[in-house]
């Protein structure tokens, strides 16, 4: 019985600690603001431009500026990325290709 419990709290310890890892979103009270940026031409008629995108740095989010991102091959549309509220603060959720 001692080898039960003792392997029932080791696979509950690695449980808890794949679940700790697969769910490290940063998770930042006040929703950052970002300030206005040119937009400047795009490279290729293809090009999209990407309004507002946030990077991971640390415990928050720093603004990375709009910039234009050209579509990999058999994407067409871009999804643009935003902020969604959580029970404890905010995330931001990237854009992706559709």
């Amino acid at each position: 019985m001692k080898k039960i419990t003792i392997r029932l709290m080791m696979l509950a310890v690695i449980f808890i600690g794949i679940a700790t890892i697969a769910d490290a979103q940063i998770i930042v009270r006040v929703r950052p603001t970002h300030t206005t940026v040119v937009r400047t031409t795009a490279p290729s008629p293809r090009h999209v431009w990407v309004t507002e995108d946030w990077a991971p740095q640390g415990s928050t989010y720093v603004y990375r500026g709009g910039y234009w991102i050209a579509p990999p091959a058999g994407r067409s549309a871009w999804v643009d990325g935003h902020w969604a509220h959580r029970r404890r603060g905010w995330i931001w959720v990237p854009g992706h290709w559709k």
